[in-house]
């Protein structure tokens, strides 16, 4: 897929892997429409991403917002003319057992996780169908092919996300739209740091389960969002960003019900 003067939503692109996947977007000279609910961090993307050969915008959106997402579309016309990618990198995450979690903090982090992205995509199908070739980028996790304890809430809107995607994939088939899913590993980003916590949780607890996850996160973002916006060049229809993740995805498939102790056994002789 030739990306130049192509146009592409990036979600989430204020900062981390959406900040990422936008600057190599904007090497490849492909217009930008940035969206994001921190203002002032997409405004910093726009500053990085800016060239002399690409148009940007930019749009404070909180993807959960059915009537926003809905309203889009035609902001996107009238800025750009049209829709070649769509990248739904947009999420959220939310510690706690599921004992602890209330049913409120599930469903605001489907809302973002997993309605998101398919309000968004079902938003924008038409402008992406209006296109001679397009593509749908859904952003899953390594916790969209396992699903640790204390993950409940996250590993099942991101294995939602996977199965959405793998279905769509099937559905767009001989089309001009395709569909790549993205499992990142340890991408160094403030997602951990952001997490929502039940409030009957430990702050010791918090603080622990925080340094442990950020520990992991050592990907820089730049190389991720490299990564997969090569794989997009490709018309890729997985992809697992980082060591750990294709290590994650093979353990998975060797040992679907005992993986987990599996991963413990390998990280702890590293």
């Amino acid at each position: 897929m030739n990306l130049k003067n192509r146009t592409a939503i990036v979600t989430g692109a204020a900062s981390g892997i959406g900040r990422g996947i936008a600057l190599a977007l904007a090497r490849r000279g492909c217009n930008l429409a940035l969206a994001d609910i921190d203002e002032a961090g997409l405004a910093e993307t726009e500053r990085m991403t800016a060239n002399g050969g690409s148009k940007t915008s930019r749009r404070r959106l909180d993807v959960a917002d059915r009537e926003a997402v809905a309203a889009f579309p035609k902001e996107i016309l009238a800025a750009h003319g049209g829709l070649d990618l769509l990248v739904n990198n947009a999420g959220v995450a939310l510690g706690g057992a599921f004992e602890q979690v209330a049913e409120e903090d599930f469903e605001w982090l489907f809302g973002v996780n997993f309605w998101g992205v398919v309000r968004m995509t079902r938003a924008f199908l038409p402008l992406l169908r209006a296109s001679d070739d397009a593509r749908i980028v859904n952003i899953s996790s390594v916790f969209g092919l396992i699903a640790p304890a204390g993950q409940t809430a996250y590993a099942a809107s991101k294995f939602a996300v996977r199965g959405f995607s793998n279905a769509l994939m099937n559905e767009l088939e001989g089309s001009n739209v395709g569909v790549t899913v993205v499992h990142p590993g340890g991408v160094r980003t403030a997602i951990a740091r952001n997490a929502r916590w039940p409030k009957s949780a430990k702050p010791e607890t918090v603080a622990a389960v925080t340094e442990t996850a950020n520990r992991a996160l050592v990907l820089p973002p730049e190389k991720a969002g490299e990564i997969i916006v090569e794989a997009i060049e490709r018309r890729a229809k997985r992809v697992l960003v980082g060591r750990d993740a294709k290590m994650i995805a093979i353990v998975e498939r060797l040992a679907p019900v005992s993986h987990l102790a599996t991963l413990r056994r390998l990280t702890a002789a590293t």
